[in-house]
């Protein structure tokens, strides 16, 4: 049953990854990232790697989506103002 569970995570991952790429909108990409993110810490807990699993999903998925958005923000601020800092 652990096999079959491991590699239902497995499918998953690449899925996502695949779905990161192939977005032409940014923030879906970036949504499928932190999906990404959030598989591959379950998959570290299935590895028995609680601390990592715990590290992965904070930062791999919470802060790094979290500083992704912001930025996709302030992009298109800019881009509503013409690119222009005054």
């Amino acid at each position: 049953m652990n096999g079959v569970f491991h590699f239902f995570i497995l499918a998953l991952i690449t899925v996502s990854a695949f779905f990161a790429i192939w977005f032409k909108d940014l923030l879906s990409s970036v949504i499928s990232l932190a999906v990404f993110s959030l598989l591959l810490s379950l998959e570290f807990y299935v590895l028995q790697a609680p601390d990592v699993a715990i590290a992965e999903a904070g930062i791999g998925a919470g802060l790094t989506t979290a500083i992704y958005v912001i930025a996709l923000r302030g992009c298109k601020a800019l881009k509503k103002s013409g690119g222009e800092r005054r």
